[in-house]
């Protein structure tokens, strides 16, 4: 069903088509339930060759993945979730653990040549370093969610895990710390709940 009426005189102003509008944002929604159709490595590299690409500040990219796909791996996972949320993670054919490394620094030589000191800059400074972690890992982990619904598969991000048990379970040497658990799948026919409400433009932008 499209959604262009939602909004009068816009859809020319698009560079996507209402097929890709849909897919990524006005159609999409959380998923709670998945089919059993497996995800194949090609998809879950698909996701990465996208994702990687979105901006962060100063390239930094703090964002890791886990994919927990096997059964013995996920029996180790879906115990560590909040029990409402167990049989979402059960029913998905692979589970994203997103994860920020602590140590990005290291890469930065790489990834941000113009500024070679900045790797110096935030080894020295831990709150810069917590702070530029946080909120680049942060919009890494909605930049994750469009690239999985770009390759064609339903996301079930949730909050709701312990991440001192997680981080224990699969990050031991303390390096990477996860923050955010992703269900990822096709979707069940009734994987959806009902849509819920938006702000209007006018309750949420100003201009000056």
């Amino acid at each position: 069903m499209s959604t262009d009426t939602a909004a009068p005189g816009l859809p020319s102003l698009y560079a996507l088509s209402s097929e890709a509008r849909e897919l990524l944002f006005t159609e999409a929604r959380t998923a709670y339930k998945f089919t059993d159709e497996p995800v194949g490595d090609d998809q879950l590299r698909a996701i990465w060759e996208l994702f990687k690409w979105a901006p962060t500040a100063s390239n930094v990219n703090p964002l890791r993945i886990l994919y927990v796909r096997t059964p013995e791996a996920k029996e180790r996972l879906v115990p560590l979730i909040a029990p409402p949320n167990q049989p979402k993670s059960a029913s998905a054919p692979v589970v994203a653990v997103l994860a920020v490394d602590t140590g990005f620094a290291e890469h930065l030589p790489t990834l941000f040549p113009a500024v070679p000191q900045l790797k110096d800059a935030f080894e020295a400074n831990p709150e810069l370093r917590e702070d530029n972690a946080s909120f680049n890992s942060a919009l890494q982990a909605a930049y994750f969610l469009l690239a999985v619904r770009a390759a064609g598969l339903a996301a079930g991000p949730m909050k709701g895990f312990d991440a001192k048990a997680v981080d224990e379970e699969f990050f031991p040497d303390g390096r990477w710390r996860s923050i955010l658990v992703v269900n990822i799948g096709k979707p069940a026919a009734d994987a959806w709940s009902a849509r819920l409400p938006r702000l209007e433009y006018e309750q949420s932008v100003q201009l000056v």
